[in-house]
Order: C-alpha cells, then sequence, then structure tokens
C-alpha cells in the first residue's frame, strides 16, 4: 500500500496542528517547516477544512487549528476521506479487464491486506501521534508539551530565536 504524497502531507498537517493545541498556526509556518510549497499546501488545507479536520480562520488573530481533538481524529478516516482511491489493483474496481479476475484468490488476499492496513489505522488517532511526545516537538522546533506556548519563542529555520 503507498499512500500518496497529497495524503501524507495532509496527515503532516494535521500532525503539526495536533502538536500545537494552544494556538493558531499558519500556512506559512507549516509550509516552511515542512518545505512544502505554500500553494500545494493550500490545496490540502482547503481539502482538510471542507472535509471538517481543520477549522481555518482568516485575517488578523486567524490561521489554522483542528477542528476537533486529536483523539477524536482516527487516522482511517482522514486516510478514507483524503485518499482519492483504495483500489490496490484494478481488479477492486467496476472496470476489471484481467483475464483472472472470476478465479483469482489475489484479490481476496490483497483485499485482507488493505482491511489490515485501515485496521490499524482506525486503531491510531492523531493523539497516539503526537500526543506528549517532546521528540515529535523537538524535531518540529516547538514549544515542549505542557509549557505555556504562548511564552516560549519559536525558533526559526537558522535556530535564532
Amino acid at each position: 500500500m503507498n499512500i500518496t504524497q497529497h495524503t501524507d502531507y495532509a496527515l503532516r498537517v494535521l500532525m503539526y496542528l495536533g502538536a500545537c493545541p494552544m494556538r493558531r498556526v499558519t500556512i506559512k509556518e507549516v509550509a516552511e517547516r515542512f518545505d512544502i510549497s505554500r500553494s500545494h499546501l493550500m490545496k490540502i488545507v482547503t481539502e482538510l477544512v471542507a472535509k471538517g479536520f481543520v477549522d481555518g480562520a482568516r485575517g488578523k488573530g486567524g490561521g489554522l487549528k483542528l477542528a476537533r481533538p486529536a483523539t477524536e481524529i482516527g487516522l482511517g478516516d482522514v486516510v478514507r476521506r483524503i485518499e482519492p482511491s483504495l483500489e490496490l489493483v484494478e481488479c477492486f474496481g467496476t472496470k476489471s479487464h484481467c483475464l483472472l479476475d472470476p478465479a483469482c484468490r489475489l484479490k481476496g488476499v490483497l483485499g485482507d491486506a488493505l482491511r489490515a492496513f485501515l485496521a490499524a489505522l482506525d486503531g491510531t488517532t492523531l493523539a497516539d501521534l503526537v500526543g506528549s511526545d517532546a521528540r515529535v516537538h523537538e524535531v518540529l522546533r516547538l514549544a515542549p508539551p505542557g509549557s505555556d506556548a504562548l511564552s516560549i519563542a519559536m525558533i526559526d529555520h537558522a535556530g535564532r530565536k
């Protein structure tokens, strides 16, 4: 199973927002942190807002935050709603042209594998990924979990305060 870059970036955005629950985050901040084009990230964030994962506000004091607690955002739900297709092979769709399709056992095995993949994601929330893990905050150069994020200066790409 290979998820698209679009879904990968969507998950990164959600993880970043999950690591910053006490403040709004700008698209510019996320784009710079992950070295992703702002215009590309804008398309992803627009979809995350439309699908109810992110709350976005424009203007002064605006930015992004999770639309609901990280404990209520399941990875399986995100992948199912963002990924354009979960059809691992042609025969999962309605227009199979494979000669083996009527007698193929591979389709069943791949179906089982996909269900196991999604079950693993269903058993994981965004909070499980970011929670109070100081390492995630450290690599993202964010205030440590439990600290007063508003009183701690953000560190830029050069490592300066």
